[in-house]
């Protein structure tokens, strides 16, 4: 028996009995399950998971086909700053018993599957992006919250991202130098105003932007501002493309 058939056997019998001791349980109810970061039949089924047909640019979900490259009414009426925006999952009530707890209360390991749900949501966007980064926060939120999830959800899509993509991950491409306060309660116009030069590009990577595609990772896209602003940002420093990959989206209407 060689060095690696032991080692193989010895993480399998230290993972069989950690699961005696700690069973896996569903990301979504708590309940146990096979295996870790799984979610239950009845979660899994009371997901929304975003597929084609979508928006082309916002990845707005269609009820039916109505072209490879159709906009919804939104993006006909005002294009984004960012070329597209891709979503793993629908933000609604059964999505918000998952991102909640990620965002607010201290679930880190639910990134590692949402890394990998996301990953296929996006493989577009990530098979074509330079650089990977997360929108960041500021440094007071950070010191209460004590993680960004947008980052780590970046590093679990790198982590996630098919054999033979290698992109470079850029956990400090953007900085958040303005308080901003929660966007939570605010319309649309309100949240850009408030997001409004509230980010700029870290110095360390300022000269290597010219021309680049860089993917973009945030939890949750409402209304935009927060991407935009950073999208705005990006473009004043050379970039060529900015695509958007979020775990969640707010679903406007099927068109």
């Amino acid at each position: 028996m060689s060095l690696a058939d032991l080692g193989h056997i010895c993480t399998n019998a230290g993972r069989l009995m950690l699961d005696a001791v700690l069973p896996p349980l569903c990301l979504g109810c708590g309940e146990i399950v096979e295996a870790p970061g799984a979610l239950c039949a009845g979660c899994w089924e009371g997901f929304s998971f975003i597929a084609p047909p979508q928006c082309a640019c916002c990845g707005d979900p269609f009820a039916e086909h109505l072209g490879d490259e159709a906009l919804c009414a939104g993006c006909l009426a005002r294009r984004p700053r960012f070329r597209r925006a891709r979503a793993a999952l629908a933000y609604d009530t059964q999505s918000r018993r998952l991102v909640l707890p990620f965002k607010h209360g201290d679930r880190t390991d639910i990134a590692r599957a949402c890394g990998s749900w996301m990953a296929r949501a996006g493989a577009e966007l990530l098979a074509e992006a330079d650089l990977i980064a997360p929108v960041p926060l500021h440094w007071r939120r950070l010191l209460t919250r004590r993680y960004n999830q947008a980052l780590l959800l970046a590093r679990a899509l790198v982590r996630a991202a098919p054999p033979g993509v290698e992109r470079r991950l850029a956990p400090d491409l953007l900085r958040r130098h303005r308080w901003t306060g929660s966007q939570a309660g605010l319309k649309a116009k309100e949240r850009r105003r408030n997001v409004r030069e509230a980010f700029d590009i870290h110095p360390r990577w300022a000269a290597g932007l010219a021309g680049k595609t860089v993917l973009l990772v945030d939890d949750v896209l409402t209304t935009g501002a927060t991407a935009e602003a950073c999208v705005r940002v990006l473009q004043r420093g050379g970039v060529r493309h900015v695509d958007v990959l979020t775990l969640a989206r707010v679903v406007r209407a099927a068109v």
